[in-house]
């Protein structure tokens, strides 16, 4: 996302008039449209094409709704957006948000309200980016672990030491062959499998 606040904006909007009234709120703004549509799928194709910073879209879509349209965003290209819809309803909003949209707004859409919505989206999607980095970290780290553990447990068998022994000759390989501990831990067991087979 551009750090200048300048964003590239798609916005997908079937009523002709509501279109041009968030495009010029959006342009307004300082931000630039880079696309528009009138239909969910359009709004999927454009999105995917441009890759802008921030989608604004309708609900209601005609040939797919924007809730669907922003699901299959989200499955290729993760991005914030934010669902218009011409009355609150708890139920569709819920299910915008499952589908990851990171903000609402409800028509008529005036520009004051557009800010925040702007700024709400792009704040949550930053969090969004973050959990999702950790969490990758965080399995990553688990799955090393894994490795780990099941080569200090082969070591500790084949040379019959204790474990903090086998942690420290783990350490010492994988510096000698300048790998990562996770790497030469994944080749100990791998060697070890192949000796159970010429077993």
């Amino acid at each position: 996302m551009n750090k200048d606040n300048h964003l590239k904006v798609v916005v997908a909007e079937d009523e002709y008039m509501v279109l041009m009234g968030i495009k010029e709120m959006v342009q307004e703004l300082g931000h630039e449209i880079i696309g528009e549509a009138t239909n969910g799928k359009k709004a999927v194709e454009i999105t995917l094409k441009e890759k802008p910073d921030l989608l604004i879209i309708d609900i209601n879509m005609p040939v797919l709704d924007g809730i669907d349209a922003i699901k299959k965003i989200n499955e290729l290209y993760p991005m914030p957006s934010i669902v218009v819809t011409g009355y609150y309803n708890k139920e569709l909003i819920d299910r915008a948000k499952k589908a990851g949209a990171f903000s609402y707004l409800v028509k008529p859409i005036d520009e004051k309200d557009l800010q925040p919505a702007i700024e709400m989206a792009s704040a949550r999607f930053e969090e969004f980016l973050t959990l999702r980095k950790e969490l990758q970290e965080t399995q990553a780290a688990f799955e090393a672990r894994k490795y780990i553990e099941k080569a200090k447990g082969i070591l500790m068998d084949k040379y019959n030491i204790k474990e903090s022994q086998a942690m420290k000759t783990l350490q010492k390989k994988s510096r000698n062959n300048n790998k990562k501990l996770v790497v030469t831990a994944k080749e100990i067991i791998k060697a070890d499998k192949l000796l159970q087979i010429d077993e």
